[in-house]
């Protein structure tokens, strides 16, 4: 008798991951068999532990800090939205025992964002604030919604700077220190730097922030992040964190390992009692 279908996550550290709750009422959601499992690999055994996965029977994997470059460079054929961003957070087995390297995380955030949260990002002005891996990973979907200006803003100007003219032909991209964020209130404001689990917040002008802009932070946990509750304490009155991007670019994976796409709500629902 064949065993549940096997996928994992895996990452360095990884202990304090969601993910098998998720996928686990993803499974329960579809009457689907599945066993879903953390992996702790150290980046010197990234290469060897996933393919000993894939060559064991795996189905499909997630692939998170700090591992998503050495993903890209591992699987046989990326996506076109993870080769812009040259990371990947999901594998997929295809035909032939190829391995397909995908990047979910953009399409998770505009999902949430738009679907979830009711944001629009069309024709409105983008803050990003950070220039690293996460930021890289989410350019593309972003910028596809056509927004007016998206501004990279990040503590190192030139990380900025040089992210921006690498996506510059996909949209009106500009890259810059903190301070230049300006005098006037951006639409929609992105945390996506690790400093808010250390419980810090950006150095940004107080005119970047109004009462109408929203703030999202793509970090996320029990209770209010540090960036939530510093954009409430200057009067934002909509500010999220990131459980629900999770959640879509789980579903993403979901769809592309199995071809059908849960339901998100019941998840979002769940995590939202935490």
């Amino acid at each position: 008798m064949a065993g549940p279908d096997r996928y994992v996550l895996f990452g360095h550290p990884v202990s304090h991951s969601w993910s098998p709750f998720i996928h686990g009422m993803f499974a329960r959601q579809t009457g689907a068999s599945v066993d879903y499992r953390l992996v702790d690999v150290a980046p010197a055994r990234f290469r060897k532990t996933v393919l000993e996965f894939f060559v064991g029977g795996g189905l499909g994997a997630n692939v998170t800090l700090p591992h998503k470059p050495a993903a890209a460079e591992l699987v046989n054929e990326l996506t076109p939205r993870a080769a812009r961003a040259r990371a990947v957070n999901t594998i997929a087995v295809k035909p032939e025992d190829k391995l397909l390297g995908d990047n979910t995380d953009g399409a998770g955030l505009v999902t949430d964002l738009r679907q979830n949260l009711g944001v629009t990002l069309a024709g409105k002005r983008i803050l990003l604030l950070g220039a690293g891996g996460a930021v890289r990973g989410v350019l593309a979907p972003l910028l596809a919604e056509r927004p007016t200006l998206m501004l990279i803003a990040n503590r190192t100007a030139g990380r900025a700077q040089d992210l921006a003219a690498e996506f510059a032909d996909l949209g009106t991209i500009e890259g810059g220190g903190l301070d230049a964020a300006g005098s006037l209130a951006w639409d929609v404001v992105i945390h996506a730097t690790s400093a808010s689990l250390a419980g810090e917040v950006p150095e940004l002008p107080r005119s970047a922030l109004g009462p109408a802009s929203v703030c999202y932070d793509m970090a996320y946990g029990r209770g209010d992040t540090p960036f939530q509750r510093w954009a409430a304490a200057r009067g934002v009155r909509r500010a999220y964190k990131g459980w629900g991007m999770l959640v879509e670019q789980a579903a993403e994976s979901w769809h592309l390992w199995r071809g059908s796409r849960p339901d998100t709500r019941p998840v979002l629902a769940a995590l939202a009692t935490l």
